[in-house]
């Protein structure tokens, strides 16, 4: 057992952790020993607990076959150990016990009392299923020998199959030498593989530390809990930088702890890595809503394809996401928007009296409400994609690109992050609307002065609608243009549109931006 584990026939261990189980690549390894180390706050002791309450509430584990490590899930937590809002499960043929031993550590019933607010708490597991125990007397009378005769007296007398040590840094400082603590190491993972426990242990480290001390090579994985600054708001991550026998995802992974416990969201450009499924773009154009606009990209939008629409704030691209949404009734919609709320938008296509008000409130097409404050970049990312799953969405319409750019905070991220996004979204037969701020003259507002404002956009979206405004004399004009469209010929010719019951109306012909753009009176006739 032990480090042959990954290749032999050996149970996956859920960890309980909702989405870190798809980082791993199904779980941990029955008999391996994992530490999780963090700075003081960062989560150790939900953790443990909420591995230990999961597995006790849930029936053991399947063998994997022989041989074959388990693929890495294609989507961003998916299968979560847990549903999004469920504590662990519990109920008739539940087996498997956990042992949660504390050495220098807040008291049991204090611990006990933090946690119980959480979801994944249930105090009928204690003590038949979970059992807490005390070991800081033994280490201190019988050192580090004593704590491992104690470890495996308990861990056979309970019929453990989990076991949690939290405080390993005590049993550290204990230690005569450090070849003594890496004797007690070893010997943990001895025992560990010998009996098929599986050992989470606990330890502290400083904000920074250096995670390259010599246990941590000996031990069968290593997860990292710490909590970091973007601007003024701290952001909690989990890395897991060792997992023997088995493919992960690596980097850092956002997390939060929730009512529910804690709650791990892979990042979307690596669990999206490759699209879940095979695309397929052929197909009739989809209708825009709008015959003009739809004439103006070649017959209308490109077959499971993605719309960047570019324009200025009031200009009129919320207006257009609304008629896209409403252009099929058959199709189940979804509105992602960061600005207004659901009862803001849906009081906006009633004040048009656009077709698709009807459709949100029948729920035809659903509305999720974001607001731009604080926020998990790959968190909305899943939710996004757990909503199109589950209610089988065709048209989505993401209101506020640049306000899910601010959430993200790092910057390099997002072409990467769009790119996975829009590959995934086509994979799911899903056609997208996406809208981003630029300046009156339609330039995006991050480009520099000159540069193009289509810089960046080709993996972003495969189709481009930029919408600005032009002023004539006492008046502004809005104008409407296709900049690019996949595998169509579009008419880059820019239009005048209004906006009026019903939306946007388009013109047929460019006729009246003509007379706009030369500073021309449109309503005057040619030659007079």
């Amino acid at each position: 057992m032990g480090q042959a584990s990954a290749y032999g026939g050996l149970e996956r261990v859920p960890t309980g952790i909702a989405g870190l189980d798809g980082i791993l690549g199904g779980g941990l390894f029955r008999g391996g020993v994992y530490i999780v180390q963090g700075t003081p706050g960062s989560g150790k002791t939900i953790f443990g607990n909420q591995a230990c309450y999961t597995h006790a509430g849930v029936p053991p584990a399947l063998p994997v076959h022989a041989g074959v490590p388990p693929a890495l899930p294609k989507h961003a937590g998916v299968p979560p150990a847990l549903p999004r809002h469920a504590g662990a499960p519990s109920g008739p043929g539940a087996e498997n016990r956990a042992l949660y031993v504390t050495l220098l550590a807040e008291s049991h019933a204090r611990m006990l009392g933090h946690i119980a607010p959480l979801g994944f708490f249930d105090p009928a597991l204690i003590p038949d299923r979970i059992t807490y125990l005390s070991a800081f007397r033994t280490l201190q009378d019988e050192g580090l020998a004593g704590l491992l005769t104690l470890l495996r007296r308990e861990t056979a007398a309970r019929e453990a199959s989990l076991v949690v040590l939290d405080g390993l840094v005590a049993a550290e400082e204990t230690a005569a030498s450090a070849l003594a603590f890496k004797t007690f190491i070893h010997e943990l993972q001895t025992q560990a593989a010998a009996t098929g426990v599986t050992v989470l242990l606990l330890t502290s480290a400083s904000a920074g530390a250096d995670l390259v001390a010599a246990e941590h090579t000996m031990v069968d994985g290593l997860i990292a809990l710490s909590s970091r600054l973007v601007g003024r708001r701290a952001e909690r991550e989990l890395e897991v930088r060792k997992f023997r026998g088995s493919g992960f995802l690596r980097g850092r992974h956002a997390f939060r702890i929730t009512d529910d416990g804690i709650w791990v969201f892979p990042r979307i450009e690596a669990s999206l890595r490759v699209p879940s499924r095979r695309d397929h773009v052929e197909g009739a154009p989809l209708t825009t809503g709008l015959p003009a606009l739809d004439a103006m990209l070649g017959g209308g939008l490109p077959h499971h394809s993605t719309t960047l629409v570019g324009g200025p704030a009031g200009i009129g691209k919320t207006t257009l996401g609304l008629q896209f949404l409403g252009a099929d009734p058959e199709a189940p919609g979804l509105l992602c928007g960061f600005y207004e709320s659901e009862a803001a938008i849906l009081a906006k296509a009633r004040a048009l009296t656009l077709p698709v008000a009807g459709l949100i409130e029948t729920g035809q097409v659903a509305v999720t409400w974001q607001p731009a404050t604080e926020g998990l970049i790959d968190e909305i990312c899943t939710d996004l994609l757990e909503t199109i799953r589950n209610r089988g969405v065709r048209r989505v319409f993401i209101d506020g690109l640049d306000a899910m750019c601010r959430i993200a905070g790092d910057q390099d991220r997002i072409v990467r992050i769009f790119a996975a996004l829009t590959a995934e979204l086509r994979a799911l037969g899903v056609t997208a609307m996406y809208t981003r701020e630029t300046d009156l003259r339609g330039t995006f507002l991050d480009a520099p002065s000159g540069e193009s404002s289509l810089r960046q956009t080709s993996s972003v979206a495969e189709n481009v609608v930029l919408m600005r405004s032009c002023a004539l004399r006492s008046g502004f004009h809005r104008l409407i243009a296709v900049a690019k469209a996949r595998d169509s010929r579009i008419d880059p010719r820019l239009r005048v549109f209004d906006i009026r019951t019903g939306g946007l109306a388009i013109d047929d012909g460019p006729d009246r931006a003509e007379a706009v753009l030369s500073d021309r009176d449109p309503t005057s006739r040619s030659g007079e």
